[in-house]
């Protein structure tokens, strides 16, 4: 899974399926949920910081990576029930929760509707389903990518075979250089994402964004999001999460690393670890 051997790689069956998970150090837990098209190791330049003083549990969400390719569950609501079985199967009644772009839905609604499970929450780069505060990203209409992953089984038979070029186009354009990620980082993106199935899993994520949007516009009618929360905003979406959180969150802070590209664990780790390390230090204690 790794060369580094402070990280451990396991397999843990959660709701109905079989993710694939990497863990590091102790202390009060901390869940990472990647995006696309990444896996865990998205988070790998934060760990090694995080872990010195928490446990962080890092999934390949369900679909991706090393996780078991599954039919069907890809909605926010489903997600968010993987993330809670595997907290159960990892023995961690409650997690700070950090999620970045197709990690954002569901860790907003694992925490809207389990408030118990989550001690804290980040969400970064991401809108979340149709709230209201998101009309500046959305001015020039959606990222062509939406439309074109939500047709059932279009964007896989175009893109199988060149996978590759494919995830180097948003590697190199969630960074700020638009230099791309590591090569071991991106070696492991486009080997993840290779071979129809694969995509199909990826794309899922995008085809659920409909039924997202309901879930939440429907959970934010009934309830509120009462626990530290924490937008961390970069060049591509900006300030759009916090202004979505904004009206319905008890305790917002929000950050904005202007330096960075999309992919802010791999452009700016350092800066990203400036907002993380003070916010996450009031976590509940270990479990």
């Amino acid at each position: 899974m790794t060369s580094n051997p402070s990280i451990v790689g396991t397999r843990i069956a959660t709701n109905g399926t079989r993710l694939n998970v990497a863990t590091a150090g102790t202390g009060s837990p901390v869940l990472l949920m990647h995006g696309f098209p990444h896996t865990w190791r998205v988070w790998s330049d934060v760990i090694p910081v995080l872990s010195r003083s928490h446990r962080v549990i890092a999934p390949d969400l369900r679909g991706l990576g090393g996780s078991d390719r599954e039919r069907t569950g890809y909605d926010a609501r489903n997600l968010a029930a993987d993330m809670a079985g595997l907290l159960d199967a990892m023995d961690a009644p409650t997690a700070a929760v950090v999620a970045i772009d197709a990690g954002v839905p569901p860790a907003f609604m694992l925490a809207l509707e389990h408030p118990d499970r989550v001690s804290r929450l980040v969400l970064m780069e991401s809108t979340i389903g149709l709230l209201p505060g998101a009309e500046g990203f959305f001015q020039n209409g959606a990222p062509w990518w939406f439309g074109f992953h939500a047709v059932p089984g279009l964007a896989e038979t175009v893109v199988e075979g060149h996978e590759a070029e494919y995830v180097d186009f948003f590697l190199r354009a969630g960074t700020a250089d638009q230099s791309g990620v590591a090569a071991t980082i991106r070696d492991v993106f486009v080997s993840a994402y290779s071979g129809r199935e694969a995509l199909r899993c990826g794309f899922e994520y995008y085809r659920a964004m409909p039924r997202n949007a309901e879930q939440i516009a429907e959970a934010t009618t009934r309830l509120r999001l009462r626990i530290p929360t924490l937008a961390v905003g970069a060049q591509v979406v900006g300030d759009a999460t916090a202004r979505q959180l904004e009206p319905i969150t008890d305790q917002l802070e929000s950050a904005s690393i202007a330096t960075s590209g999309h992919i802010v664990p791999l452009d700016r780790p350092r800066e990203l670890l400036d907002q993380l390390s003070p916010f996450l230090s009031d976590t509940l204690p270990a479990s």
